[in-house]
């Protein structure tokens, strides 16, 4: 019997894109949320699960060979619950024998004047930079002292269908799709990588995939990163007609920021909207490729036309 592959948090955008990953690729899939039910294709089995508790990671990760964590707490709940979501899953992971796949971001870097890669130290000062070292601190433990196999697949903000959480959906995808104004936060004519979901979860179901995977973290790949003036005229290309565009300044999200609770949680990862952001993939590039990319073009056009037709 093929292995049973568990994404947790399959309402989200990357949960949801990595169970449709890899259905498409023939695998046993459970996707499991708190309502345990999601727009996936048939095939896919749901479950409802709290990862709150110590009986529902259990519930949820039953049975599995590989577990994807995507699951998330609120945005601005991070640092209070996700340590303890993970080390939950973590305990529950280790009692089926599976392997976890961490779904990672960026911010433990913090700014950086050059490509980011794997060996790019850690020093990121705000809270959420912080929570997601610890993070990555636990799990690599857990892996080197023989608890669990960990795989961690990190990527930068990404756009595609579903995307509803990701600030470029929020700010320039979506409002698009609807004939709205479209922004860009922070510096226009910054370099800033985009992850395309569809590229990103066929490379997590990789790296659950392989053993090569184990033990390391691996950025995913990125189509060349853009500036936001040349995202925002690429989201214009892609509607019947192009809407006004500009830019979210720092000074405008701190005079937000007192009366905005999102406007609050950007502040913290602020520079990474006003510094070059750009992802270097290579080293997942060497090891599981080559992987071609969706150009951005192609793949902003594909984003905005789902959000239309959901319009």
């Amino acid at each position: 019997m093929t292995e049973l592959h568990v994404v947790l948090g399959s309402t989200g955008g990357a949960g949801n894109a990595i169970a449709r990953a890899l259905n498409g690729a023939g695998l046993p899939v459970r996707a499991v949320n708190r309502s345990g039910r999601a727009d996936l294709p048939e095939g896919v089995e749901m479950r409802a699960a709290d990862l709150t508790d110590d009986d529902g990671a259990r519930h949820a990760v039953e049975g599995a060979a590989v577990v994807y964590l995507a699951a998330q707490p609120p945005y601005h709940r991070w640092a209070e619950e996700f340590p303890p979501m993970l080390r939950r899953v973590l305990d529950a992971v280790e009692q089926v024998g599976a392997k976890l796949v961490m779904v990672d971001n960026l911010y433990s870097y913090g700014p950086s004047p050059t490509p980011l890669t794997e060996a790019t130290p850690q020093h990121a000062r705000d809270r959420k930079g912080a929570v997601r070292r610890a993070m990555t601190e636990t799990l690599l433990e857990a892996h080197r002292t023989g608890r669990v196999r960990v795989a961690i697949g990190r990527a930068s903000d990404y756009l595609g269908p579903r995307a509803d959480n990701s600030s470029i959906t929020v700010l320039a995808v979506e409002p698009g799709a609807r004939g709205k104004p479209i922004r860009w936060l922070g510096r226009l004519d910054v370099p800033h990588s985009i992850g395309y979901l569809p590229d990103l979860a066929r490379a997590y179901v990789a790296l659950g995939t392989s053993e090569a995977a184990d033990g390391a973290t691996w950025h995913l790949p990125h189509a060349a990163p853009v500036t936001g003036r040349e995202f925002l005229a690429m989201v214009n290309a892609a509607l019947p007609a192009p809407v006004p565009a500009g830019a979210i300044s720092p000074t405008m999200l701190r005079l937000a920021a007192p009366f905005h609770r999102i406007s609050r949680e950007m502040l913290g990862i602020l520079e990474q909207w006003t510094q070059p952001f750009v992802v270097d993939d290579g080293a997942f590039q060497r090891v599981f490729g080559p992987v071609a990319v969706t150009p951005l073009e192609e793949a902003v056009g594909e984003a905005v036309a789902w959000y239309a037709r959901r319009a």
